[in-house]
């Protein structure tokens, strides 16, 4: 599939909500459930990606199909890291290369245009394999396991696997 990726825009926020609605409402999709994804998560998410970090959107003619984003926290000892990393895929678009293509434009934006992000990290549910895989694909090293993180809503529980990757084009301003 050719999907069309560019930077997300303040403006597509009811599309990238209801996309983010949409794959929270299938178990595993998310750590949020539909419930908690509202207007102000996604409005806030976009500005901080937008003031400091990044999102890129997937297209297929006008329609977004997915979209993906991570931008520093604070404080300022972690300027030079991307987290919060999530993306999301429209149900119908999953295992069709959306996914990779957002995350292989992301990182090939992150080492052309921001020199000043060494790392960037995520974290995936153990049984998301499939995901995991894709990671490690992407160039995404397993940092550890933190134990009965993610509750699953049945009663059990499973570990959250963060992962992290490393620019190879950073440029430390600490140094020059």
């Amino acid at each position: 599939m050719d999907a069309k990726i560019r930077a997300s825009r303040a403006e597509y926020w009811q599309e990238i909500l209801e996309l983010y609605q949409m794959a929270a409402s299938i178990p595993g999709g998310l750590a949020r459930m539909s419930d908690e994804i509202s207007s102000g998560y996604v409005r806030n998410f976009l500005k901080k990606s937008h003031e400091d970090g990044l999102s890129l959107v997937a297209f297929e003619g006008m329609k977004i199909i997915g979209e993906i984003h991570a931008y520093p926290l604070e404080p300022k000892v972690f300027s030079h890291v991307f987290s919060e990393l999530t993306i999301v895929v429209h149900p119908e678009y999953v295992g069709k290369g959306i996914g990779k293509a957002l995350f292989s434009a992301f990182l090939e934006e992150v080492e052309t245009n921001r020199p000043d992000i060494l790392r960037v990290e995520l974290i995936a549910r153990e049984s998301n394999r499939k995901a995991i895989s894709l990671y490690e694909s992407l160039g995404f090293k397993q940092e550890g396991r933190l134990e009965k993180r993610i509750h699953s809503g049945d009663g059990t529980f499973e570990a959250d696997i963060p992962m992290g990757w490393i620019n190879p084009k950073f440029a430390n301003p600490s140094r020059s």
